[in-house]
């Protein structure tokens, strides 16, 4: 009797062992069939991130986490101003990731059209619509948030550079915004080829 225990338990002790080495990727592939699919969803998902560095998927413990304290932690990081949302397809011509990634959507419109208002880029701003003149060093549009208080910004052109070939033309403007009064700049560089009345981003 005392042999068919002693047998009995190291039989479940080296399963035990056996389960405790055997990893997690097989451990899933072996007895998915067991687990249900959200669970396993979760365990497959890859953890990346976007353009500002926000984690698009999260591990099951932070999910579950997520699920308990995610709206109270929403609300504050709207109340103070530090959430961080993604760059807008529309802006990404006019805005730095550091800026954007600071601003939420409609906030970034707001940038975005302040940048077109400094350099001159607007459409329609001349009656024959032809390139307007480089703007001069020291030209600013200002902007305030519509959708949260405390939230604003500026932009600047703030140095040319000389004609490059081809006649590209170059400035430098400074974005700067401020968010429950925490400051945030950015120099970009913007550039428009001949003929074009919009500068764009560039590296």
């Amino acid at each position: 009797m005392h042999f068919r225990t002693l047998a009995a338990w190291l039989a479940v002790a080296g399963l035990t062992l056996v389960s405790l080495t055997v990893p997690l990727a097989s451990a899933s592939a072996q007895f998915g069939g067991l687990i249900p699919r959200d669970a396993r969803n979760v365990m497959n998902d890859a953890q990346a991130t976007d353009a500002c560095g926000n984690q698009k998927k999260s591990s099951a413990g932070s999910r579950i986490l997520g699920g308990v304290l995610g709206r109270t932690a929403r609300n504050a990081a709207s109340t103070t101003g530090i959430s961080s949302w993604v760059p807008i397809s529309e802006a990404t011509d006019q805005l730095t990731t550091s800026i954007a990634c600071r601003l939420d959507p409609e906030e970034q419109k707001q940038a975005a059209e302040a940048t077109l208002r400094a350099t001159r880029s607007l459409e329609g701003e001349d009656l024959d619509d032809k390139p307007a003149p480089p703007p001069p060093v020291g030209s600013s549009a200002t902007w305030s948030s519509d959708t949260r208080e405390g939230v604003s910004g500026t932009s600047t052109v703030t140095a040319r550079d000389p004609e490059l070939a081809g006649g590209l033309d170059c400035i430098t403007v400074t974005d700067v915004v401020i968010i429950k009064g925490e400051e945030t700049t950015a120099d970009k560089r913007m550039c428009r080829p001949p003929g074009s009345r919009r500068y764009s981003l560039v590296a």
